[in-house]
């Protein structure tokens, strides 16, 4: 039985993401995904299995009114969405997930990861000169 869909981000996970010590650049990135990832989860009607296809993710925005009321965002719209659907796809991969199972504890800690990554291979470069 799926469970109920997920809705939008709580402000319990913003100010969870919110808190985290990453720059602002990739803070906003990380709430994009974390939107991206509640749509998808909304769209599919659950948090677990796979992505929704796009005539899922068509049929669910033309019961958005004001999504289905304005086809040129709609298809900008679905392009985000397929974007993100490939990062979260990769994240969920690494973690033995299915996509729609991460949470934003999952996102949170992949983006402190990428992060203390990028550090460290900054640190090791020689300096320039």
């Amino acid at each position: 039985m799926a469970e109920a869909p997920a809705g939008p981000l709580a402000s319990g996970d913003l100010a969870l993401l919110e808190a985290t010590l990453l720059p602002s650049l990739e803070r906003h990135h990380l709430r994009v995904l974390a939107h991206c990832l509640r749509t998808l989860q909304e769209a599919a009607g659950s948090r677990c299995g796979p992505l929704p296809t796009r005539p899922v993710l068509l049929a669910w925005m033309a019961r958005h009114g004001t999504l289905a009321a304005d086809p040129e965002f709609q298809q900008v719209f679905l392009a985000q969405l397929e974007r993100g659907a490939l990062q979260l796809q990769e994240l969920a991969d690494s973690r033995g997930l299915d996509p729609l199972a991460l949470d934003i504890g999952d996102l949170i800690s992949w983006a402190e990861a990428e992060a203390r990554t990028r550090l460290s291979r900054s640190s090791q470069a020689p300096p320039p000169g």
